[in-house]
């Protein structure tokens, strides 16, 4: 399979097998994207090429075909295995939130259920249960989530002492993540987070309004300037460790692109905006129609990247960062994230879930960490959906970015874990043909 597309004013093709990537002109996109089918040169669009030039073309092909970089035929892969390796947990450290944000899925922090905090019983239970359950592998990774985790940073600090405690007897590194709203960040625990934190994640949507807009305290009132300020301090302070600006666009913001340059001006140079994903009712839902003018946004957004990462507002945006060289392995490229599988999620009260999305959904309690019970069934169940089980996925040219998509998102929207959520999909592509044009303008390809 072959996908060729215009971005930034530029043709390319990628072969989707071989990850091959080449820059291309119209000629030589019209021939491939014949992808087979007969050559009528007295018809458009080839009617207006010589019968040299489009020979000459075609001879280009036809080498790129016969050195294994065009056309590559589709990899046999073999069906991912559950082998019951957990590398990573999501600790939901805290049930309750200092914001009130209007597309919460987590209805608020408390994820539909009584506001509480995770005692460090519970904490330092899961942390057992992680180097019990990861084998021999040696790098495990715990993300402080919630709710708002700085609601109970002393559970947090007493959990990364613990974990800590144990590296040297069980030979493990623990790299720990934590995501905060920043509105009760203090110099206390910036210096904390710089110290523990392999990477620390900042919620913030963009400009005041649109953020104020959907991001309101608990009491009600705006939240920005009091986080944008706590974040900007946690940004002087940070260095060159790893962080990220992480926000949300919604049907009110559609024009996201602007955000992303605003967060860049504010100073922040790690940038991440996601689309909202909520029900079709709700206010701030996107919806198909909204499709075309995204995928324009990432346009505008990957225009203004360019120019900017010449010079002192250089930033990365997240979605831009994809490897093409490289990339992840091909079991990684199969099961993406791992949710279900080798990542799992703790609740304040020790349930284990798939992720941290499935927090409160009682189908999908996997076991409980104080009561060391874990049912296999829903990790295998989760481990089996890959790429080799999704027919969608596998005739889309993106598989291989985006391994299948969310399983929450499938679960959720689509009542299959097999099934992508559409709106997702259409936007990672617009993101990977992006980051692919960026990094041909770049000379990076």
């Amino acid at each position: 399979m072959v996908h060729t597309f215009k971005c930034l004013g530029r043709l390319f093709a990628l072969d989707v097998e071989s990850g091959s990537v080449f820059e291309i002109d119209e000629l030589t996109k019209d021939l491939i994207d014949l992808q087979g089918a007969p050559l009528d040169i007295t018809k458009e669009p080839f009617s207006c090429y010589s019968k040299d030039e489009i020979s000459e073309a075609q001879d280009e092909i036809r080498e790129l075909v016969d050195q294994g970089i065009l056309f590559t035929p589709e990899s046999k892969h073999e069906k991912p295995h559950y082998n019951g390796i957990v590398k990573a947990l999501c600790l939901n450290i805290s049930h309750n939130c200092s914001l009130r944000c209007e597309y919460c899925f987590a209805d608020g922090g408390s994820y539909n259920d009584k506001r509480r905090n995770m005692d460090k019983s519970v904490a330092f239970a899961a942390i057992d249960f992680l180097i019990e359950r990861s084998g021999t592998r040696r790098n495990l990774e715990v993300d402080f989530f919630g709710g708002e985790p700085l609601l109970n940073i002393e559970v947090v600090k007493d959990t990364v002492a613990y974990a800590r405690s144990k590296e040297k007897q069980f030979n493990k590194n623990f790299r720990f993540t934590i995501t905060t709203n920043a509105y009760r960040l203090g110099d206390e625990d910036i210096e904390f987070f710089n110290r523990e934190m392999y990477n620390v994640v900042i919620s913030i949507d963009g400009r005041k309004e649109v953020h104020n807009r959907v991001r309101k305290t608990a009491n009600g009132e705006d939240s920005f300037d009091i986080i944008l300020n706590n974040a900007r301090r946690f940004r002087e302070k940070r260095g060159d460790k790893q962080y990220y600006i992480r926000g949300t666009f919604t049907a009110l913001n559609k024009d996201f692109s602007v955000d992303a340059l605003y967060l860049n001006d504010m100073g922040f140079d790690q940038i991440s905006l996601e689309p909202v994903v909520l029900p079709d009712t709700h206010r701030l839902a996107i919806h198909e129609s909204d499709i075309p003018e995204l995928v324009e946004q990432y346009e505008i957004l990957a225009k203004e990247y360019i120019e900017r990462r010449k010079t002192d507002k250089w930033f990365n945006f997240f979605h831009f960062m994809i490897d093409i060289a490289g990339g992840p392995c091909e079991s990684k490229r199969l099961v993406g994230c791992g949710a279900g599988n080798e990542y799992l999620a703790v609740a304040p009260n020790g349930n284990i879930y798939p992720c941290h999305q499935f927090d409160g959904k009682n189908d999908f309690v996997i076991g409980n960490v104080l009561k060391k019970e874990f049912d296999d069934t829903l990790p295998e169940k989760f481990a089996c959906a890959n790429l080799t089980t999704k027919p969608e996925c596998l005739k889309c040219w993106a598989k291989y970015y985006c391994s299948g998509g969310c399983a929450a998102n499938s679960v959720n929207f689509c009542g299959d874990i097999n099934k992508p959520y559409t709106i997702t999909c259409a936007l990672m592509k617009k993101r990977v043909e992006c980051a692919i044009a960026i990094k041909a303008i770049e000379g990076k390809i």
